[in-house]
């Protein structure tokens, strides 16, 4: 089996197309107050009601995805994607633009359901772990290109032509996928889906030590990494500031791509992700004995990288046949969800009654609920 190259490339870019979802509005949060005067503390939910989709709905994504099958659910998604993004570029009313950012969030969790499933499918098996530490790039390499493309549009053409852009990009990857992407073979009929066999499915991916791995350590990584980024700036050396902050997302998708690519040749992806948190103790502890220290900074970025991509890769490792994965992949993006919403306002309460020293220490009591998480879920799959 030859690993379709280009193909994986376009699923990964429509990959980026799924996390501008979340960074179209990040990147402009600032101007809608403008646009929707006296919206006030309802504005958050703008950014916010894509995450709550996602971790109310993301096991369900993942049964419904494995029903529709992956093609389908994939084109549909970014179709879907595409029109609510034309729908925004109109600025409508606030009710409204809601309501978008939940069909929106539908769109997005078919989309990281369906395209890391077809990906692990479509590669040998020599090159999933690269492959999918490459899927694992996806939020931060969108965010970037978001910050240095995204807001100079806006700047000179208003927040409707990045909307309008991220439509026209997400029409553009539907209408190359739906040309060049062939379905996966049949795995007989799946279950019919009502709300006691979604609440079973529910139990069935978080009993099993297989289904639930990948999803029980992302939900330590993203509680993580996203408020580190977000609550550490004001702790570091000003003249240093936006040179770390630009710093350490590269770093990380650097070490995921290389060391992390490396690493999964010769070692199973679980053990992987375990060294990627241990070494991110480490450096947390070197964070709270030297406060805001450039380098452990940087050395943070680069353990959680092992984490990024090796976490992907660990669906296929641990669990057989598409519709399996994109159950795994559906928690993953249920805790991914959760991580990303819990994460940050933990961490800034607990910088508000305790200072700085709070802050390595509840994010290294996370990255080993990460570790120990695996190696229990570990020992439950030799027990089995």
């Amino acid at each position: 089996m030859k690993t379709p190259f280009p193909l994986i490339f376009a699923l990964w870019g429509a990959g980026l197309g799924a996390a501008a979802q979340y960074g179209k509005v990040s990147v402009v949060f600032d101007a809608l107050p403008d646009i929707f005067p006296g919206a006030g503390a309802a504005l958050g939910f703008v950014v916010s009601l894509v995450g709550l989709v996602g971790i109310v709905f993301g096991v369900v994504a993942g049964l419904v995805v494995a029903r529709v099958r992956y093609r389908r659910a994939l084109i549909g998604a970014l179709w879907v994607g595409a029109g609510m993004s034309a729908f925004q570029a109109l600025l409508p009313s606030l009710p409204l633009l809601l309501a978008s950012r939940v069909i929106e969030g539908a769109s997005h969790l078919a989309i990281v359901v369906a395209a890391p499933t077809l990906i692990a499918q479509l590669s040998a098996p020599k090159d999933r772990g690269l492959t999918l530490s490459l899927w694992g790039t996806f939020f931060g390499v969108a965010f970037a290109v978001l910050s240095l493309l995204g807001r100079p549009l806006v700047a000179a053409w208003g927040v409707p032509a990045l909307f309008l852009a991220h439509s026209a990009y997400m029409a553009g990857f539907a209408v190359f996928l739906s040309a060049r992407l062939k379905r996966l073979p049949p795995e007989g009929p799946q279950p019919l889906l009502n709300l006691r066999q979604i609440l079973r499915d529910h139990g069935t991916i978080y009993r099993s030590p297989h289904l639930s791995a990948p999803a029980a350590g992302w939900l330590f990584y993203t509680f993580c990494f996203v408020s580190i980024l977000t609550v550490l700036p004001p702790y570091l050396v000003p003249e240093l500031r936006n040179m770390i902050l630009a710093a350490m997302p590269i770093v990380s998708i650097a070490v995921s791509m290389t060391l992390g690519v490396w690493l999964l040749r010769h070692v199973p992806a679980v053990r992987v992700v375990e060294l990627g948190f241990a070494g991110s103790v480490l450096c947390l502890v070197w964070l709270w004995a030297v406060p805001g220290a450039p380098l452990a900074c940087l050395a943070l970025a680069a353990a959680l990288g092992l984490i990024q991509g090796a976490s992907f890769a660990a669906v296929p490792q641990l669990n057989d046949g598409a519709a399996a994965q994109a159950q795994a992949n559906g928690a993953m993006a249920q805790m991914g969800n959760l991580g990303n919403t819990l994460g940050t306002p933990v961490i800034a309460a607990v910088l508000l009654g305790f200072g700085y020293a709070g802050m390595p220490v509840v994010a290294g009591i996370a990255c080993l609920g990460g570790l120990f998480a695996h190696l229990i879920l570990g020992r439950l799959r030799k027990q089995t």
